[in-house]
């Protein structure tokens, strides 16, 4: 069975159907790319689910050690190449931990981070930069 089903449904929206939970997500082209903006693009999402990744990854090891990450907040800077093929030139994730840790765990969060799935599935040529504040 299909982890997604997407089905396009015209004027440049597509639609997305996660099997397992009935979730469904819609897409739209950007701005810049012929489209309205009106929903995330295929790239937003590529963004998004770097974020998210690092968030859910970080997210499982604070739980595992009973540490609380409420609050933990993950925002993307997407930059598409304006010369040669179009395609994602860059992703900067700003990232902001609680308060409430100390430097260790920091650390630790930052280690694991750096090293989640979809940070590692991406292509070489995306600059991708985390940075802590």
């Amino acid at each position: 069975m299909a982890t997604v089903s997407c089905r396009y449904t015209g004027n440049l929206h597509c639609e997305a159907i996660h099997t397992a939970s009935g979730a469904l997500l819609s897409t739209d082209a950007p701005i810049d790319n012929q489209g309205l903006g009106e929903q995330f693009s295929p790239t937003d999402l590529l963004a998004t689910a770097l974020a998210t990744c690092i968030l859910t990854i970080m997210g499982i090891t604070a739980k595992s050690r009973g540490w609380s990450m409420e609050g933990t907040q993950a925002d993307v800077e997407k930059r598409m190449t304006q010369e040669g093929p179009r395609r994602v030139e860059s992703l900067t994730v700003n990232l902001t931990l609680p308060t409430g840790l100390n430097s260790e765990q920091r650390l630790l969060l930052q280690r694991v981070a750096a090293q989640c799935p979809v940070k590692r599935s991406l292509d070489p040529q995306i600059d991708i930069n985390l940075n802590w504040n």
